[in-house]
């Protein structure tokens, strides 16, 4: 009954691969639903509220951190799973939890915590966030982690070493056999590219990092520009940008629909099985709308990512994780107990490794703010606690 209007080819609660750990069917929600519930309920989905996308969380109330960028995600998602007859459910779940294992600090973050772990087997946002929902949530007393369907978890990695696979098991193995995920999570992959484009864009309008001016040299994004001024000429700019952002989803959005829609008529996929024998992703732009999402990454990465206030911050971020990572490899005294004890459990069975994954899944796990503190007690003199 839950699965009624859903294409054959979705993800469908009856055909789940299922958890790592049995449990009963939930009453009165689905599989997915239930994966969902699991998310927003976990301390790392909490987190994500003092997590930044390319500010820092201290530097104004107004800029997307990674749980408002994991909320609008999951919003686009939902919408073009409905558009498509796609579990709309499994869409949510990964769009909420895509962004689990990120560091604090935006990608200045995983850079140099990458950096750090280089010779201990290197650090990669995705894996991340597979391990926090595999491992390091602590709710159940079943299980460790948060016993996520196989779907869900196949969703959140996005992206994997044919080295990395090799040690995932039945996860692993579509990036060994260049298999493709559900389309629900094709989809959710895509959505991700279409909010942080446009939220960066919008961010990176208010913040005055970059002008109305220099976002019309992307052919796209003034086209959009002409169209607002042409409707509304007396608007006032703040509300010109956000009748651009609006409309640079709204787009991107109705170009993927319909461009998927004719790809799955044109492939005709008959289970989740085909979807995921095929060559390639069947969810997809067209090559315009292709085309125009890297001319407005080219534009971000230029002005925006570039900018010299942006990268300032980033270099002062990337000393503090450093310093943070090698101060705790030198002293494990200087963590939490709970870390601590984990430290000790672990170093007989991996040495230098398991202690250092355990030192950046303690990083990994910080919001900026905490990051900032952290920092502040172990090389501040004032700071004496």
């Amino acid at each position: 009954m839950h699965n009624r209007h859903l294409a054959s080819y979705a993800a469908l609660d009856e055909t789940t691969r299922g958890r790592r750990h049995t449990e009963e069917s939930p009453a009165y929600r689905g599989e997915y639903q239930r994966d969902r519930d699991r998310i927003i309920h976990s301390t790392a989905f909490r987190r994500l509220e003092y997590k930044t996308q390319v500010f820092v969380n201290h530097e104004g109330d107004l800029f997307r951190t990674r749980l408002t960028h994991s909320i609008e995600v999951a919003q686009i998602s939902r919408t073009i799973s409905r558009s498509l007859n796609l579990n709309e459910d499994l869409s949510e779940t990964i769009g909420l939890a895509h962004d689990l294992g990120h560091t604090p600090f935006g990608h200045a973050g995983q850079d140099v915590l990458n950096e750090c772990m280089q010779e201990y087997g290197g650090f990669e946002h995705n894996l991340q966030s597979l391990r926090v929902v595999d491992e390091l949530e602590e709710k159940y007393a079943q299980f460790p982690g948060l016993n996520l369907t196989f779907e869900s978890r196949e969703g959140i990695l996005k992206h994997c070493s044919n080295k990395n696979a090799k040690l995932l098991g039945d996860i692993g193995e579509r990036f060994i056999n260049k298999h493709q995920p559900s389309l629900e999570a094709q989809l959710t992959n895509l959505a991700d590219e279409i909010a942080y484009n446009s939220h960066d864009v919008d961010d990176g309008l208010r913040s005055g990092l970059i002008s109305l001016q220099q976002l019309r040299e992307v052919e796209f994004l003034d086209t959009l520009y002409e169209d607002v001024e042409k409707k509304y000429p007396e608007l006032p700019d703040r509300r010109k940008i956000y009748e651009i952002v609006r409309r640079l989803i709204s787009i991107q959005v109705i170009d993927l629909i319909e461009t998927s829609k004719a790809r799955i008529d044109t492939i005709k996929p008959e289970t989740i099985e085909d979807v995921r024998q095929h060559s390639e992703a069947i969810i997809s732009y067209s090559k315009t709308m292709r085309e125009q999402n890297l001319a407005i990454k080219r534009f971000l990465r230029e002005n925006l990512y570039m900018h010299y206030r942006v990268r300032r911050m980033s270099a002062k971020s990337s000393r503090m994780i450093k310093e943070l990572f090698n101060t705790f490899m030198e002293d494990t005294l200087l963590l939490p107990p709970e870390y601590q004890s984990r430290v000790k459990q672990q170093k007989t069975e991996s040495g230098e490794p398991g202690k250092a994954r355990i030192i950046a899944d303690y990083i990994a796990g910080m919001t900026d703010r905490y990051a900032l503190a952290e920092h502040s007690k172990l090389f501040d003199p004032k700071q004496l606690t």
